[in-house]
């Protein structure tokens, strides 16, 4: 039986497929500032030779492409079909697939994956979402695989931090003003990610955490 969904969560699935059915033909001009943090992800996450990865909340497919681009095999999921189609039209990958799908339920058997990757998509997501999706992740993660997180950090420079929070709450979701006040390792390790290694991008506006699947 489906789990009810609560009204946050009701509210979260409209907003998601409305703004990214509208935002789609635009995605990648919108998020320009990303695209340098491609490449380093990948090169962050330093998964071996033949490791079969998981893209979470792919969008148009930019971080899966980086990582088919190394010659990973991939798969990109999202639960917006507008931002799909996108991806599919630039892929030019054989190692590259994209399917529709809901985060918090992976059409994937258990540790389908050595490697899973959410791209600056959790701080668009109310918190009983972003639990569900980091379970998720672990569950289809083979135990001690690797888990990547990427996603919004505030720099340490009180300025710096200060005109980064306003700006980025100004043009993200309402989600990001709690993302961005939590205690995302801890959140981690609550659901089975230990954090092995972190680095900053975006001047600090940003961070990439390597976790291992904990989880016996």
């Amino acid at each position: 039986m489906a789990e009810k969904l609560t009204d946050e969560e009701k509210e979260y699935y409209l907003l998601v497929r409305k703004v990214f059915a509208a935002l789609a033909p635009f995605y990648d001009t919108v998020v320009i500032h990303f695209s340098g943090v491609r490449g380093k992800v990948v090169n962050f996450t330093n998964a071996q030779k033949g490791s079969k990865i998981l893209d979470v909340a792919t969008g148009t497919g930019q971080q899966a492409f980086a990582f088919a681009k190394k010659g990973y095999e991939v798969i990109g999921i999202d639960i917006s079909e507008a931002m799909l189609n996108i991806a599919k039209k630039k892929n030019k990958f054989r190692n590259a697939k994209f399917e529709v799908a809901d985060a918090t339920n992976l059409p994937f058997k258990d540790s389908s994956f050595d490697v899973s990757c959410i791209s600056f998509a959790l701080h668009d997501m109310p918190l009983s979402i972003r639990e569900k999706v980091l379970k998720e992740m672990v569950r289809v993660t083979r135990p001690q695989g690797i888990i990547v997180i990427v996603d919004y950090d505030l720099p340490k420079n009180k300025i710096a931090n200060f005109l980064a929070y306003h700006l980025v709450a100004f043009i993200e979701a309402e989600y990001y003003k709690t993302f961005i006040k939590c205690d995302l390792e801890a959140l981690l390790s609550k659901n089975w990610i230990r954090v092995v290694e972190k680095d900053t991008v975006m001047h600090g506006v940003g961070r990439i955490l390597k976790g291992i699947n904990n989880k016996l």
